[in-house]
């Protein structure tokens, strides 16, 4: 049925067979993940004083201007 044996893009291994990815689905998985770990850092660096403890949210970002 489908399936192109001797076609060497694909590992068989105890009859189940594994198609290797193509490249572009190899460079986006990597730049996607890049990008959730960048953003869980950037959150983690914002929310880290809430988080442990160290500010309450509702004290504010001390970064407001005289207009407050």
């Amino acid at each position: 049925m489908g399936g192109g044996h001797g076609h060497g893009g694909s590992t068989t291994y105890k009859g189940v067979t594994l198609h290797h990815p193509k490249r572009w689905h190899t460079v986006t998985g990597k730049g996607l993940c890049a990008v959730m770990w960048f953003w869980i850092m950037y959150r983690a660096k914002q929310d880290a004083p809430v988080v442990l403890g160290w500010r309450h949210p509702w004290e504010g970002h001390d970064d407001h201007g005289k207009g407050h």
